[in-house]
């Protein structure tokens, strides 16, 4: 019997220990978690029902594999949501499928829109070459972005920032409208100092070139339209917020045999001489105990994964202790209504603008984002009718001034900017609100990142050590790609393969996003 023990009960590690015990007796699973919830940035916080989605979470994927473990975890609707019911809209229906009005285990399907926020007007993410777009910028504007572009087209940049990367695909006028600033506020480093992965793994292969194939396929009505990630139309989201398949994960887990241990941090990595790991010192109740295994998955921080091993290389040890992250701080704010108006044409109850989120490019703010917890699910809002529940994003660095501030204070400043930008008309107006901080919610990739390559090396000399997940590979993965290296981890676990190579290549390949890719 293989003990293995996994860290963290995120979507990678709760996959892997699902995996573990759906396709082997052999195994003796424990999962260590050192908060009180599971899924990680993946969590739905509930707050006196009304629920909030910790980042903002479309489930999309082109992975087979993926899609078929949604699908069991929680099956597609067989019937129209409340909202869209109400309103006459329409949205995906599989024969058969739970009733969302009637049962919680269930994957609800939406509607994609997301929109950017710039001088008090709506541009359409990614942006758009509609009339809407061209009458926002105005004609000046719209007249040097077409030149810019043409002359990025022209004169391609060597792509060693991702400021390179942007201009190469949009120019530089577009993305100094809509890429500079936003990035820099994600970051809090200019994208002349961040490397072009990034862009590659989030961007993908989205482009104006890719816009004006999408719109010109939509004119012809092409049947085999090619769409990239960022351009999907329609996607599954869990009824009760992303955390409810984690929640329903953990609990499969533990009717299979399985042992999830919550508040449980992970504190030091003993490694024998021969370069095994050999157990794991964790802190439970305010104490110390040892924990054996003969496998480790590890999906918490690589930088604090090596900060706990003995006999690490200085320079290893130097590479993880620079890897740079990126915290955030969210406050949910419930309110009667927007002072936004919905000039879509998509119906909302009350008459919201429909988005899931919205991208807030307005430089006198610090907001980052918001989010609209209505349109990802009716059933995340206890009043939809007549409340509207918004998450206010702001992007930080623990121990900043941000971070600092105390909750009241926060959330103070928080309901300014939604008065500044214009979402409410008075601070009067907010009727609740409540904040959450997230450590360490995006890996970054500047500072020693460049030389991750090394530090990878090193830890693929411990045979029976395997990193997954966003964190665990100190990369910015989406939910199905995270879910990716737990699938080739379990594999490469139960046929006895070293070579990891496998698990590290998801997300990586610009083919991976492009095609689906074939379940092995």
């Amino acid at each position: 019997m293989k003990k293995i023990l996994i860290i963290g009960a995120g979507p990678a590690g709760l996959t892997a220990a699902y995996e573990l015990l759906e396709r082997s007796s052999d195994c003796e699973v424990t999962v260590l978690e050192e908060s009180s919830c599971f899924g990680g940035i993946s969590r739905t916080v509930n707050y006196k029902g009304n629920r909030m989605d910790m980042g903002g979470h479309r489930f999309f994927s082109k992975v087979p594999e993926v899609n078929a473990w949604w699908e069991k975890m929680l099956p597609t609707q067989g019937a129209l949501p409340a909202d869209d019911k109400k309103l006459g809209r329409t949205s995906t229906i599989k024969a058969g499928g739970p009733d969302p009005d009637k049962t919680d285990r269930v994957m609800l399907r939406r509607n994609r829109l997301s929109r950017i926020y710039f001088r008090q007007k709506f541009f359409d993410y990614p942006v758009s070459l509609k009339w809407s777009t061209l009458k926002n910028m105005g004609l000046g504007t719209t007249i040097a972005v077409g030149f810019s572009y043409l002359k990025s087209c022209l004169f391609k940049r060597q792509e060693r920032s991702l400021e390179d990367f942007y201009i190469n695909r949009f120019g530089r006028k577009l993305y100094s409208l809509f890429f500079e600033h936003y990035t820099e506020n994600l970051w809090g480093r200019h994208p002349s100092e961040i490397s072009p992965e990034w862009g590659a793994q989030r961007v993908k292969g989205l482009s104006i070139r890719a816009v004006l194939s999408d719109m010109f396929g939509r004119l012809l009505k092409a049947k085999k339209r090619k769409v990239e990630t960022s351009l999907i139309e329609e996607f599954a989201y869990p009824k009760l917020g992303p955390g409810e398949l984690w929640d329903l994960t953990a609990d499969e887990i533990i009717k299979k045999g399985g042992t999830i241990l919550k508040n449980t941090k992970v504190v030091r990595i003993e490694k024998s001489r021969e370069n095994n790991v050999t157990g794991l010192i964790v802190v439970r109740d305010g104490k110390e105990e040892r924990i054996e295994g003969d496998i480790v998955i590890s999906s918490m921080p690589v930088k604090d994964l090596v900060a706990g091993m003995n006999d690490v290389p200085e320079n290893a040890a130097r590479i993880a202790a620079g890897l740079p992250y990126r915290d955030y701080m969210t406050v949910g704010v419930l309110v009667p209504t927007l002072k936004l108006k919905n000039q879509t044409k998509i119906p909302t109850l009350g008459g919201i603008v429909p988005d899931n989120w919205v991208y807030v490019h307005d430089r006198s703010v610090k907001m980052g984002r918001f989010q609209i917890f209505n349109n990802w699910s009716p059933y995340m809002v206890q009043d939809a009718e007549h409340h509207v529940w918004i998450g206010l994003e702001y992007f930080c660095s623990e121990g900043d001034e941000m971070w600092a501030m105390s909750d009241e204070a926060f959330a103070d400043m928080a309901v300014r900017e939604m008065v500044s930008v214009g979402l409410i008309g008075d601070p009067s107006e907010v009727e609740d609100r409540h904040v959450e901080r997230v450590r360490k919610a995006y890996p970054a990739y500047f500072d020693s990142y460049a030389e991750m390559d090394t530090l990878r090396a090193f830890l693929d000399t411990i045979p029976n050590l395997f990193l997954i997940g966003r964190n665990g590979q100190h990369r910015y993965n989406n939910i199905d790609h995270s879910m990716c290296t737990a699938f080739e981890t379990v594999r490469n676990i139960l046929e006895g393969k070293t070579s990891k190579d496998n698990i590290w290549s998801v997300n990586t390949e610009q083919e991976y996003h492009e095609e689906k890719k074939k379940s092995s």
